[in-house]
């Protein structure tokens, strides 16, 4: 599959919200990151094997409640992706919502996901975690 073909794979999946099916496409070794304040937000950070990223999918929704998750636009370059969109979700321990635009940066070797770095409000995020 290209890059665009995995892409739209993966939003299938995520639909369906599979996180094993959602965590084979990406390779055995990756390099994920969602950057932000660790200690407030325990959800994010880095993860280096697919194995992580389908724990991060199964711990997700123990941390919040999805509502919208929408892909606006996706920029491809050979083997590089950017697509940017919005999400909101509430944040089960605080019941508060988070909303914020992000932006995923991705790269897709042999058919297989091999960078995720998605970039969102990572202070409102945090904030909006804090009781």
């Amino acid at each position: 599959m290209n890059t665009g073909e995995v892409l739209a794979e993966l939003d299938r999946r995520m639909a369906e919200y599979d996180p094993e099916r959602i965590a084979a496409l990406f390779a055995e070794t990756v390099d994920w990151d969602i950057p932000g304040d660790t200690a407030t937000v325990p959800w994010i950070g880095k993860r280096t094997t697919r194995a992580e990223v389908r724990d991060f999918f199964v711990e997700l929704d123990r941390y919040l409640e999805r509502n919208v998750y929408e892909v606006e636009r996706t920029f491809v370059d050979g083997q590089h992706a950017v697509r940017t969109g919005h999400l909101r979700s509430r944040i089960r321990a605080t019941d508060r919502w988070i909303e914020t635009r992000f932006a995923i940066e991705l790269t897709v070797t042999d058919g297989l996901i091999t960078r995720y770095h998605l970039h969102e409000d990572s202070w409102h995020v945090a904030d909006a975690n804090r009781r």
